[in-house]
């Protein structure tokens, strides 16, 4: 059987020297992970289970990730939670992330894609109207696209084109004027690392009737006194309908978890097939977000390292184009694939670990370097980035 349409869409991404391929970890200096507190590069869960090592380890303990003294923690999962997954330790964790988050309730997903595209595939119905940020992540797009819901895009961060669909909306004999109106944002944006103006959004939410969705997975663990996202920083728990906070960034770990109502946990569990058809996490992933729980409030010192770092960087005088960030998430424009490519490859060599983001990833013309900075990054190796831009 002929492979020949693989090849050609293949082909044509290589024509646009835009064609991916996966790469192994070489000892680079680290400028790429999303690992903005160092709790994954430095071990720091692993170092908080593993801890009974050092009193009589066993061949039959030294493999697993254990709970108390009795029990090893389970590293596989028996099915669906609606089945046979579900256990005491996942809902625990869930109560105690949704307190921490000063929300009624949470519902852990097995991935913050998961989550994006369990909540908005199920949650907007036919007749309803989703409004997103036109820079929202492809996981949002996904989970529009597999709901009945319309949803059109607002330019970046504008709200006063926000406010002219709102108002469009919301004017009778408007389709879906009888219908929900949902607003999807990110909190933190992934490529830009610019903020969402959420204060503004909220009040134009209220105004308008809106159930406002943020996605903090770029905040969790970095914006806030202890890490909890912007939302929360900002004091705006009750202005939204639902909240995204992932683990496999900051957190330093894996899943993520859907914050608001009883009512909206129960929905999810009823509705949502992300969540419905899929083997739970297991008990030592579930552990592992609980002990990152532990971790992450307390990394005061890490969050003003970074704080630190993205000075240095924005002050720094350079021969491109720069976003403006105050996130960790700092973007050097290099128009064009083939540019941007290039550069990347040259920092590489340098053993400086950037990847450049290319066309289609990013509109064409803003391709760009995502220079992402960590708590353990020090001050010498960001000069020395500096100094080969």
């Amino acid at each position: 059987m002929s492979e020949e349409f693989l090849h050609k869409k293949l082909n044509e991404r290589k024509e646009q020297n835009a064609f991916r391929q996966l790469r192994l970890p070489d000892g680079k200096t680290d400028f790429c992970s999303n690992d903005y507190l160092g709790i994954a590069t430095n071990g720091l869960i692993e170092k908080n289970l593993f801890d009974f090592h050092a009193v009589n380890p066993t061949p039959e303990t030294q493999s697993d990730v254990v709970r108390g003294p009795d029990r090893p923690v389970r590293h596989g999962s028996s099915g669906s939670r609606l089945l046979a997954g579900n256990y005491p330790l996942i809902e625990e964790t869930e109560r105690e992330l949704a307190a921490f988050h000063e929300a009624a309730a949470g519902l852990i997903f097995n991935s913050g894609y998961d989550a994006n595209l369990g909540l908005l595939s199920s949650v907007p119905q036919r007749g309803d109207t989703i409004f997103y940020d036109y820079l929202s992540h492809a996981s949002i797009r996904d989970g529009m696209r597999l709901s009945f819901a319309r949803s059109f895009s607002f330019g970046h961060n504008d709200l006063a084109d926000l406010e002219k669909r709102l108002q469009a909306a919301a004017a009778p004999g408007d389709p879906s004027h009888e219908g929900n109106l949902f607003v999807v944002t990110e909190s933190v944006f992934s490529m830009d690392g610019d903020q969402a103006p959420l204060q503004a959004m909220a009040a134009l939410c209220a105004q308008y009737g809106a159930h406002l969705i943020v996605d903090e997975a770029h905040a969790t663990g970095v914006i806030g006194k202890k890490g909890e996202g912007l939302v929360q920083h900002l004091g705006l728990e009750t202005a939204c309908f639902a909240r995204i906070h992932t683990f496999g960034k900051a957190v330093g770990c894996h899943g993520a978890i859907i914050l608001g109502s009883p009512q909206l946990r129960d929905y999810l569990i009823n509705f949502s097939r992300a969540f419905i058809y899929t083997t739970a996490l297991p008990e030592s992933s579930v552990l592992a977000i609980s002990k990152a729980y532990e971790l992450f409030p307390q990394m005061d010192k890490e969050r003003d390292r970074l704080q630190q770092l993205i000075v240095r960087f924005q002050q720094a005088s350079l021969r491109f184009e720069r976003l403006n960030s105050a996130t960790p998430i700092q973007g050097v424009i290099v128009p064009g694939n083939e540019a941007v490519r290039a550069l990347a490859a040259r920092l590489q060599a340098a053993g400086l670990d950037v990847r450049p983001i290319l066309y289609p990833t990013v509109p064409k013309g803003s391709e760009r370097l995502r220079i992402v900075l960590h708590a353990f990054n020090t001050i010498e190796e960001l000069d020395a980035l500096i100094a080969e831009l």
